[in-house]
């Protein structure tokens, strides 16, 4: 056997498995950010009003500088942010939503969340179209963790009210050529260090023009190349997050697993 041969191909498979062995060793709750990753939210007010701002909606109702409320974390040393803004009561989403200042394509993105109170309900928006749901006691398409509308996580792995949450999501963009969608949007997911998504492509925007971007084209369906930031959504509840990081991807191929 020709050592010499085989010797580059196996250094190439054995990085890829040290790779998405270390991209899967490093989530769910209290995973930190690896080298080359951006913190968003570190649970201070100065990186709150440093790195996200409202979304600029049609239905917002509210004013800078952003009233979501810095909390002593209810479990854990240090503090968090609370997504009950008091223009969001009533529900209104759209209302009071913030969105990250700088906008992506394809990202690997980490978010920790708690849910005060049974029923409580928010969101994360990937690229401020794709909403990954939060919301306590429902299982189904539209309930905690669904690929809204979409694909609905195992509820199994919630840890339940009053407990911290994490995702970890691999996000490709949609693509286009001449201006036309080739390939849907995509994303793999962890739900507290558990897979739940390979691979799960999107088929569109979900709840309208108050939703994200693209919501209020053809129903949802028109999608546009144009990159968008991370949403969360305030819908009067009690929510909080904490310990938010995002790491710029490139994913050439359709691929998202890791």
């Amino acid at each position: 056997m020709n050592n010499t041969f085989f010797s580059p191909y196996l250094l190439a498979i054995g990085s890829i498995l040290l790779t998405n062995t270390y991209l899967a060793g490093q989530v769910g709750v209290g995973a930190q950010a690896p080298e080359g990753a951006t913190l968003l939210f570190d649970g201070t007010r100065k990186m709150l009003d440093e790195q996200w701002t409202y979304w600029d909606g049609p239905r917002l109702a509210a004013t800078l500088p952003v009233k979501w409320q810095i909390v002593d974390d209810p479990l854990d040393k240090g503090t968090v942010v609370n997504c009950n803004d008091p223009s969001s009561a009533g529900g209104k989403y759209g209302a009071a939503d913030i969105v990250t200042q700088k906008k992506y394509r394809d990202f690997r993105l980490h978010v920790e969340f708690l849910v005060a109170n049974k029923g409580g309900n928010s969101g994360v928006y990937l690229q401020n179209r794709y909403e990954i749901q939060v919301l306590d006691g429902d299982s189904t398409v539209h309930g905690m963790a669904a690929v809204i509308n979409e694909a609905a996580a195992p509820y199994h792995a919630y840890h339940g009210v009053m407990r911290w949450n994490a995702y970890d999501i691999m996000f490709r963009a949609a693509r286009f050529e001449a201006g036309a969608l080739t390939e849907k949007a995509m994303l793999s997911m962890y739900f507290n260090g558990e897979k739940i998504y390979v691979n799960q492509s999107i088929n569109q925007v979900w709840g309208g023009p108050n939703s994200g971007i693209d919501g209020g084209n053809d129903g949802g369906k028109g999608i546009t190349d144009t990159p968008g930031g991370i949403k969360l959504q305030a819908e009067g509840h009690d929510v909080l997050y904490r310990n938010i990081w995002i790491q710029e991807m490139d994913l050439r191929q359709p691929d998202t697993n890791f």
